[in-house]
């Protein structure tokens, strides 16, 4: 279903600096590239979106993305998701442009996009635009959520130590997918908050993993489109370390998804 590439840019980079403490000295830096999605059904192929992302798990995030964004419902509407093999292009841009490859008989989506948008590291709506646009697309409340308030404040310890490079550049978002039993999946990182979500609900969905009652781990704030993500994949609670605004607490009553903020040390506060 999915086809990776050789190619793939690294996630960290060297560059020399100059600290006050030590003079001259080699830092790592976290790596930022535009990635172009795009779209193939039959003979027709379509630019969807760029996004400025950390390379990795790329083919994830395009996947997710189209599954957020409601240009897919689910893993059977997916053939193959593949790094570009156009070798009219330098091995760099193949490396930041993934293909998924939809079903001939998928119809047309339940919204139309108005315009092809490009979104970048910092997070945007994402062509999302109101309450109403969910509803419209079909999308239901979640379920309710298994764990109590102070399970889930818990769980936001069991992150940081996977999130290793954030360890080695200090420069990046982590999330983690926690299943029923409080097990973290599918932990990844980016240097959009908006990218590393749908990297981790694209990974469950290419392996046939529906993560509804599940929990999302946040590494940031939780603003409109986290949770509109997490509401289309079915998740009941977004665990954060910062705040969420407020139209992201009207997107998650409305769909019954609990909220909780400044988890740190055991304890958090609960908007929804």
């Amino acid at each position: 279903m999915t086809e990776e590439s050789s190619s793939v840019p690294s996630s960290i980079a060297r560059v020399s600096a100059i600290r006050s403490d030590r003079g001259k000295t080699l830092e790592s830096v976290i790596v930022e590239e535009p990635l172009e999605i795009r779209v193939a059904q039959g003979e027709e192929e379509s630019r969807i979106a760029i996004t400025m992302r950390t390379p990795g798990n790329d083919l994830e995030l395009a996947v997710g993305f189209l599954l957020s964004e409601g240009l897919i419902s689910g893993k059977n509407d997916v053939i193959k998701a593949r790094i570009c093999g156009d070798r009219s292009l330098t091995p760099r841009q193949r490396s930041n442009v993934v293909i998924v490859e939809v079903s001939p008989d998928l119809p047309p989506p339940a919204r139309v996009l108005d315009r092809r948008f490009t979104i970048s590291s910092a997070c945007g709506v994402c062509g999302s635009t109101s309450l109403s646009d969910l509803h419209e697309r079909g999308v239901v409340r979640v379920a309710v959520p298994p764990r109590t308030f102070e399970e889930e404040v818990a769980l936001i310890e069991s992150l940081k130590p996977h999130q290793r490079l954030f360890a080695k550049t200090g420069a990046l978002h982590g999330v983690a997918l926690v299943d029923e039993r409080a097990v973290l999946r599918f932990v990844r990182e980016d240097v959009g908050r908006h990218n590393a979500v749908d990297k981790a609900i694209g990974a469950a969905l290419l392996e046939g993993i529906d993560p509804a009652g599940w929990s999302l781990l946040l590494s940031g704030r939780v603003g409109f489109e986290i949770v509109a993500k997490a509401v289309v994949a079915g998740i009941s609670t977004i665990v954060a370390v910062s705040a969420p605004t407020s139209l992201a607490i009207e997107l998650a009553s409305e769909f019954g998804v609990r909220v909780i903020g400044f988890a740190r040390e055991g304890r958090g506060t609960q908007y929804c």
